[in-house]
């Protein structure tokens, strides 16, 4: 009897120490959210601000609601209501990043968001943002409603909005306040002007010449732009040399006094072995800015030099031992190294032939008939671009598809076939036709704009 009197007792006790633990518990979280792994444990999440539910969605992204005081709490923050708050509601904000391999849904599932509320915003936004396109790095905000059952009880969360940042400048704000909805807009970008000229030295590239005066940061994109875009088939910058020189007329633009991208390039020059070809930025028409030279010919050629922004070629057109099956075969592409989900470029006008979906050999790919006599062939993307079909005309520099790994191959990138007479090339080896160059009654109006440019830049060069 007195053991199972001792027993009771222990029971009692225990069941008493439990609750006085809860209660002093709930006493010292009054103001926040119930603790729970999903949102108050956040590793990637900052204090901020208190705001108003409007003032965070007008923002539009995540440096417009941080605060830039560093705190060592993860609990989630307290929003003032501009709406009138109600007895027993609370707003509460969190930041966050993107971690490798979380998906929107995974995240919008923490904040008890149901399959049907996803599976309808997917829909109404799959013509202006690309769910499989979320990066891991990313930055985002929450927005949640927490109804206080009383007030030692809370109940699950509600999301009310989110915001997710595409970029340094583009956002997308997801609303589930009353109805669900989406809204894409920018933050404000400082444009700021600039140039530079220099010379090449002993033992130096491009890269080199221009971080001395850039730094590395803005170097690598102004590079990408000469390189891909203004003189991609009239410059090889592997050949530079000493005595070479350039001068380039620029945009750098930031957001919230953060140096972002480079812009416009305006106007380039570059003199290799004593010859100078000069570039001048003119849209003749609405589809594509071009680059043209004093007389008024066309830098561009028919054909892009390159089907999209890439950082590396990983395996050029020739004889290699092949990454899969080990055997040495011609390689009858170009290999581009990428990021899945990195925009692919037609690289030419022309009719689309194939447009397949596969698993095996080329993956996913898009074929294109340019004339009687070119071909491409774009492979291993993650997906063919909606409305890209058999029977579509695509333009220069329209996007196909993004860069994946389907089908045969080891890894994110795209494999790219360049076809004359249906025989495969070497792209890098073929001359092609140069683009039309500037219509007559277009030569007025270019001229003028060379001129201001020209201008701009002399007066630089004076006041050096």
């Amino acid at each position: 009897m007195k053991k199972i009197y001792n027993y009771i007792l222990l029971l009692l006790i225990i069941f008493i120490g439990i609750n006085f633990y809860f209660d002093i518990s709930s006493s010292l979280n009054k103001q926040h959210i119930k603790n729970n792994d999903t949102l108050e444990k956040e590793q990637d999440v900052k204090k901020t601000k208190l705001l108003s539910v409007d003032d965070v969605l007008n923002s539009g992204g995540v440096k417009n609601i941080a605060n830039s005081e560093n705190t060592n709490t993860f609990n989630p923050i307290p929003l003032k209501l501009s709406d009138s708050a109600k007895s027993g509601y609370a707003f509460y904000s969190l930041n966050g990043i993107i971690k490798e391999n979380e998906s929107l849904d995974f995240i919008f599932k923490k904040y008890n968001v149901s399959d049907n509320q996803i599976y309808k915003l997917v829909n109404i936004c799959k013509d202006q943002f690309d769910f499989t396109s979320v990066g891991a790095g990313r930055e985002y905000s929450v927005i949640y409603l927490d109804t206080i059952k009383n007030s030692q009880e809370f109940s699950k969360t509600k999301l009310i909005s989110f915001i997710y940042n595409i970029n340094k400048i583009d956002y997308i704000i997801f609303n589930f306040k009353d109805t669900i909805s989406y809204r894409i807009g920018k933050k404000k970008v400082l444009i700021k002007e600039n140039f530079i000229a220099g010379s090449i030295n002993k033992g130096e590239g491009l890269w080199i010449a221009l971080s001395k005066k850039l730094g590395d940061k803005k170097t690598g994109l102004l590079v990408e732009i000469l390189a891909n875009d203004i003189f991609p088939w009239t410059i090889d910058f592997y050949r530079v040399q000493e005595n070479d020189s350039f001068s380039i007329y620029f945009e750098e633009r930031y957001v919230e006094k953060e140096y972002v991208d480079i812009g416009q390039v305006f106007a380039a020059s570059f003199t290799h072995n004593k010859n100078t070809i000069n570039a001048f930025q003119f849209e003749e028409n609405t589809d594509i800015v071009d680059y043209f030279d004093d007389k008024g010919n066309n830098l561009r050629r028919n054909f892009l030099k390159a089907p999209l922004k890439f950082k590396r070629i990983s395996s050029r057109y020739g004889m290699r031992k092949h990454p899969v099956s080990g055997k040495f075969k011609k390689h009858t592409g170009i290999d581009y190294a990428a990021p899945t989900g990195t925009k692919v470029m037609a690289t030419a006008k022309g009719e689309v032939v194939k447009a397949v979906i596969s698993n095996r050999g080329y993956g996913n790919y898009v074929e294109i008939k340019h004339n009687e006599k070119y071909k491409t062939l774009y492979a291993h993307l993650h997906k063919i671009k909606k409305g890209i079909k058999k029977g579509s005309v695509v333009h220069q520099g329209q996007t196909i598809g993004y860069v994946g790994s389907t089908g045969r191959s080891t890894g994110p990138h795209l494999h790219y076939e360049f076809k004359v007479n249906n025989k495969h090339v070497d792209p890098y080896k073929q001359k092609l036709p140069a683009a039309d160059p500037l219509k007559p009654e277009k030569m007025e109006e270019f001229s003028s704009i060379k001129d201001d440019y020209l201008s701009k830049i002399n007066d630089y060069l004076k006041n050096k």
